[in-house]
């Protein structure tokens, strides 16, 4: 259960991250610079934990596909970057993609 805890856990400081990727202007701006840096150092850190328990493969595919969700749910807040109806539906399938892994491989453990 611990690994899903970290899972969430790197996938929010990636959200983080990622999401201040954009203001910080290549690296120009300081503060959203150290959230980029803190953001990733603390994803890949909590990743790492979380390959102790999660095959690596199941990992990285949770962590990318609720990433790139929550990153686009980010950008409609933060930036008003509205994906149109193809990109909402391709998000949804990598939701389901996920749910997927989730439920029925035999590769997770529970």
């Amino acid at each position: 259960m611990m690994g899903y805890l970290y899972l969430i856990l790197a996938i929010v400081a990636e959200v983080i991250g990622t999401t201040a990727l954009q203001a910080c202007d290549g690296f120009t701006k300081a503060v959203p610079s150290a959230i980029v840096v803190i953001g990733y150092g603390l994803a890949f850190y909590f990743l790492s934990l979380v390959l102790r328990t999660i095959p690596m493969g199941v990992a990285y595919a949770i962590w990318a596909g609720l990433g790139i969700v929550l990153i686009s749910v980010a950008g409609i807040f933060v930036y008003k970057q509205i994906p149109d109806v193809p990109a909402m539906i391709g998000m949804g399938l990598i939701v389901a993609g996920v749910a997927v892994i989730n439920v029925f491989s035999k590769t997770v453990t529970h």
